[in-house]
């Protein structure tokens, strides 16, 4: 068990739908880039990162399209835009990974949470996924529903 397993993480954001609609082939930890205004926001819990994607621009990472709500308590010029592109700090190595997934067929990077760590700093957890067909999601409902049916059971034996 390493360091990183031991971590506390408190989620700002949760994308709860893209295990469902994707197949998550790796994931991977990046740090983000924020404003004053929008760390205050992120620890209010009201943003969503549900319709965001990541993606490459001028060779560097970026979120795109995460909404994070301005922070009432700032004043009108210190606010920031809500869903402003922001650029994910990854290594050079995890960039290149990221890159060569990218140019593969049907790969997508999926945003799958974002938190704080024990040391406050906001990181988003990404994944490498490919999209799922109808049938796929009908055989994860399916698989999830008698995962659910058999703890049932044998919570109620024993």
């Amino acid at each position: 068990m390493s360091a990183r397993d031991n971590e506390v993480k408190k989620f700002a954001a949760q994308n709860r739908r893209a295990r469902f609609d994707y197949f998550i082939d790796d994931v991977l930890e990046a740090g983000i880039m924020l404003t004053g205004t929008e760390v205050k926001s992120l620890r209010g819990g009201r943003s969503s990162i549900n319709e965001a994607y990541a993606g490459l621009r001028d060779g560097e990472l970026y979120l795109f399209n995460a909404y994070v709500p301005e922070y009432l308590q700032a004043g009108r010029w210190l606010q920031h835009e809500p869903k402003r592109p922001r650029k994910l700090l990854v290594h050079r190595r995890e960039l290149d990974k990221i890159a060569a997934g990218i140019k593969q067929k049907g790969v997508t990077l999926v945003p799958m949470s974002v938190y704080f760590n024990d040391r406050g700093i906001a990181k988003v957890e990404i994944g490498l996924a490919t999209g799922k067909k109808k049938h796929d999601k009908r055989e994860s409902e399916k698989e999830r529903s008698w995962q659910r049916d058999k703890a049932r059971l044998m919570r109620d034996r024993g």
